[in-house]
């Protein structure tokens, strides 16, 4: 009935746990989910995952924050894209936060790298006919920008996508839904300070939403505190049905269609 189309199921906290997060989302009704590859050393596990479970999925692509790791080239992301059960190239953006404190005092001048891995990953999933999962953050002009500039316009051709655990302007949605992009929401969206998004989340269209966890992290509220994990993805829908005035399972059936639509529609799944 839900599903997560974002998570991070290899991460230490959640991997000892498998089985008994796979009980939990079954009782939760959460179906199937989207495992997410953040660096190309993970991704065999990442996609291991994906096949050894039918209702899991995986991506490849190395996250925008990752340093120090194997750095991605077109041929090698389209290979893995091409595998079975691989449905997206990401995670992949561009993030600005906090330079100062978190990137050792190098300002936006310094991270040509990830400009320049960005653009890979765009070339790499319009030649692989994958979408992308793209993760911006406090970078959504460049974001914007470099997506215009490869061409990702919404016109045939375009890889397209979802912004993920969106957590932008207005303006900004705007943008990506004009690009043809699809909006996720994470449980941020049912936080107390977070009116803002929930204003988003009234904005985009039913037929271009998504929902997600993130996990391990972000637990929606009532599970702040918690080690997020898919089973929790129906707090989000549950907030996004509050926002609009939906039926909970309105919200499910749409953000599961939209999940076919992008991630499975197309692709040798």
């Amino acid at each position: 009935m839900f599903v997560d189309s974002h998570c991070h199921l290899t991460e230490p906290s959640l991997r000892p746990q498998l089985e008994a997060i796979r009980a939990a989302m079954a009782q939760a009704r959460v179906d199937r989910a989207l495992c997410i590859c953040t660096t190309l050393e993970e991704f065999p596990e990442v996609h291991r995952l994906a096949t050894d479970h039918d209702n899991f999925w995986a991506t490849v692509g190395v996250h925008p924050e990752n340093e120090g790791v194997a750095e991605p080239d077109v041929p090698g992301l389209v290979r893995l894209a091409r595998l079975p059960r691989v449905v997206a190239v990401g995670e992949t953006g561009l993030d600005y936060y906090d330079l100062q404190e978190r990137k050792g005092g190098r300002g936006v001048a310094d991270l040509e790298w990830q400009r320049a891995r960005f653009r890979v990953h765009i070339r790499a999933a319009r030649a692989a006919r994958r979408p992308l999962v793209i993760h911006t953050r406090s970078a959504s002009d460049d974001t914007l920008a470099i997506l215009r500039e490869e061409g990702e316009d919404g016109s045939a051709g375009s890889a397209g996508g979802v912004f993920h655990c969106f957590t932008e302007t207005m303006e900004v949605a705007r943008a990506a839904l004009d690009m043809g992009f699809y909006i996720s929401f994470s449980g941020i969206v049912t936080f107390k300070n977070a009116q803002h998004l929930r204003d988003v989340a009234a904005f985009v269209p039913l037929e271009r939403m998504l929902i997600e966890t993130d996990s391990p992290y972000l637990a929606p509220v009532p599970m702040r505190g918690k080690t997020n994990n898919p089973s929790y993805v129906p707090y989000v829908a549950q907030q996004l049905a509050q926002t609009r005035g939906l039926a909970l399972d309105a919200v499910a059936e749409a953000t599961s269609r939209n999940f076919e639509a992008l991630f499975l529609s197309g692709t040798a799944a």
